[in-house]
């Protein structure tokens, strides 16, 4: 019979073979593929020479935003509707409008809805500019669903693109995020119910429930602090996870091939 230090060890071998294999197991799925693309620089075997640090270049976001060519149907307008970078331009409008609006408007309970007013009939150009950013942000909801549908539909949601149709979903999320914070700002009855009602649908997050509400109300009634919470959201952290979501999903678009086509 084996000792004790025999069977201990051959335990910790079996766990070790058992962990590398499920390690080479994951690295191998088409999952792990879809993310990182067979011959990066981060896989194993790699060493240092001129062409694989060309690969850095290859795989870096700012280097690879536009392809070396470009397919016949991806710049056919008729099939794609251009639905994702008319998306990408509405946020650009939106980004540009809502930076004017921020000069003449203050984060206050007592002074939003003056402030939203004046903006709209004393300030030049307020009320085009408004409209704009208004009508925009109902614009970009409505094509950035299109463009998730056309993407479904096609079935470009599949391998090796799974992973970008992800980040398209979580895309959606935060658009829909930007449109809903936005919408409380100008502080009216309108957005005093809606602050109400997401407040309180967020309360039933389970566990985390009552936290979650203390936090985006600023305490345990609506007030300046609430407005100054969901103000933060919607002209900083929002905005800037979405940019970098963005910025992940124009790159797995070149790296995938480039706009989806026909099946």
């Amino acid at each position: 019979m084996a000792s004790p230090q025999v069977q201990k060890k051959s335990i910790a071998e079996r766990v070790s073979d058992s962990v590398g294999s499920l390690s080479d197991n994951v690295q191998g799925s088409q999952a792990w593929n879809s993310i990182f693309r067979p011959g990066s620089v981060f896989r194993k075997g790699y060493t240092d020479s001129p062409r694989n640090r060309s690969y850095v270049i290859m795989n870096s976001v700012l280097y690879h935003l536009h392809p070396v060519k470009v397919k016949r149907h991806a710049v056919k307008v008729s099939y794609t509707l251009c639905l994702g970078g008319l998306s990408f331009f509405l946020f650009i409008l939106l980004t540009i409008t809502g930076i004017f609006l921020m000069f003449f408007y203050t984060p206050d309970a007592a002074r939003a809805y003056d402030d939203t007013y004046t903006i709209v009939s004393e300030t030049s150009l307020g009320l085009m500019l408004r409209n704009m950013h208004r009508w925009g942000a109902h614009l970009m909801v409505i094509s950035v669903f299109l463009h998730m549908a056309r993407v479904f539909y096609h079935g470009a949601y599949k391998a090796p693109r799974e992973f970008n149709w992800v980040i398209g979903v979580i895309l959606l999320t935060l658009t829909l995020l930007l449109s809903f914070t936005g919408y409380l700002l100008p502080w009216d009855q309108l957005a005093l119910w809606a602050v109400t009602v997401g407040t309180n649908m967020m309360g039933f997050t389970p566990v985390i429930g009552d936290q979650v509400k203390f936090v985006l109300l600023g305490g345990s009634v609506i007030g300046t602090e609430t407005l100054l919470r969901w103000y933060v959201l919607h002209v900083l952290f929002v905005p800037f996870v979405t940019v970098i979501f963005m910025a992940i999903h124009f790159w797995r678009v070149r790296k995938d091939g480039g706009i989806s086509g026909p099946l």
